[in-house]
Order: C-alpha cells, then structure tokens, then sequence
C-alpha cells in the first residue's frame, strides 16, 4: 500500500526488479504511490514480488533480448495508457578476477547486459552514455540520470563472498569500506531512484553516488599480491 505520493500516478518499468536493489527500488516506487512493471528474467522472484506489492504487474524479459524489450514497453503502454519512468536496473557483478583470466566472449555478455540493461564493471560506460542520451532526448523532455550503487547488502553480494576463501572477513572487509562503516540496503537506492524521478525536476545527465562515502578518503588500495615500497624515512 502506498504512504506517500510523491510520484503518485506515475507507471515506472525497473529492470531487474525481482529481487536485490532493483526489488528495493519498485518497493519505494509503490510506497510512493506509483504503479509499478516489475521485469526480470527470473520468474520466480518477479512473481513472488507482485504477489507482495499491491500495483504491481511482473513481466518476464531478458534485457539482452530486443524483442523482450520491444513487448515489455508495449505491454506496459497498453495496460496504463502511458510510461513516466524507466528504471534500468538489470545487471550483473561478475567473481572478481584478473583481465588475463577473462574470456573475450565473456566480457562481450558482461557489456551487453551492463550496458543495454544498465550497470557496473562498466560503470564508467553507463556514466558517459547517461550524459550522452540526456543531450540527445532533452529535446523531448526527457531527463536522464544514472545512479551508481556502492556497497549494497544484496542476495548477489551475499553470494559473491561466498566464493571468496573467507566469506566472513570479505563481508568485514565490504563493511569496512564505507565511512560510514556500514553497507548500504536497496531501499536507500530505491529512495535515490524516487528522488531522480520526482524531485530533482531540473537534473538531467547527472551521476548520483550511493555509496556511503567509500569513494571519500584514504584506505587500503594496492591488491594482495602487490610489490609494496615503503620509503625509508631518515634517521
């Protein structure tokens, strides 16, 4: 049910939305009295979500399928009359690993879903070609932003560290490098994301940190591994 109404009225697509930050981001949508189009290619967790969220509709789609997408938006346009938002939140974190350790076919499908459906290792992408699409549809109106997510306490972080040598001390390790020594939950981007849609009216082409500071001060940088030089400080 919804307690606000801030974008009340409002239809909005989130990609990915079944579950992790993209379930938080339609969970603050909905409480924000929007009807929400829960995509995902998992069935199950989409499903489970509409049943859990009143004013929302789950339709199953790969990002990375342009016929998917194509039948998403004109499902979407078809059931409401109209589309006010489009939250494109699919994406995937691979097991982090060395450049020679992956495969170009590899890289090739972590760029056609970051990208097309919108996220990280690519980040940098993301943030050149939200600043692009915002000059080129300003034109119509439209306002184009990109959030960029630090360290949000998901099922796919859980799972990343789980296939790490010390699940626990990589979790400490993920708390840790925030300022704020905490991670960050998908309802704090899902607020983000309502923010961008309904307040920030005069932002177009922006990158909105949500990241708890990490990217703030100083820390640990160089890799396990590396050769470390310390200089030697006169006596």
């Amino acid at each position: 049910m919804a307690t606000g109404t801030r974008y009340a009225g409002k239809v909005v697509v989130v990609t990915g939305g079944g579950r992790g930050i993209g379930a938080g981001i339609a969970r603050a949508f909905v409480q924000n009295g929007a009807q929400v189009v829960i995509c995902d290619k998992d069935e199950s967790g989409g499903r489970a979500l509409e049943q859990e969220l009143t004013g929302t509709v789950f339709i199953l789609c790969d990002v990375t399928r342009e016929k998917d997408v194509q039948t998403l938006i004109s499902e979407t346009v078809h059931r409401f009359g109209r589309l006010d938002c489009v939250v494109n939140n699919a994406g995937y974190h691979p097991p982090p690993q060395w450049p020679e350790e992956t495969s170009a076919e590899g890289f090739r499908q972590l760029l056609e879903l970051n990208l097309l459906g919108t996220y990280t290792v690519t980040k940098g992408a993301v943030t050149a070609m939200t600043k692009a699409l915002a000059l080129d549809e300003s034109r119509y109106g439209v306002r184009v932003n990109c959030i960029s997510p630090g360290n949000i306490w998901t099922p796919m972080w859980e799972g990343l560290a789980a296939l790490t040598p010390d699940p626990a001390a990589t979790v400490l390790q993920g708390t840790m490098n925030q300022p704020l020594g905490r991670m960050g939950q998908p309802a704090e981007v899902g607020a983000a994301a309502v923010f961008l849609a309904s307040e920030a009216t005069f932002c177009t082409g922006i990158e909105l940190l949500v990241t708890g500071g990490a990217e703030l001060g100083y820390g640990h940088k160089a890799m396990k591994g590396t050769l470390v030089e310390v200089p030697t400080i006169p006596s």
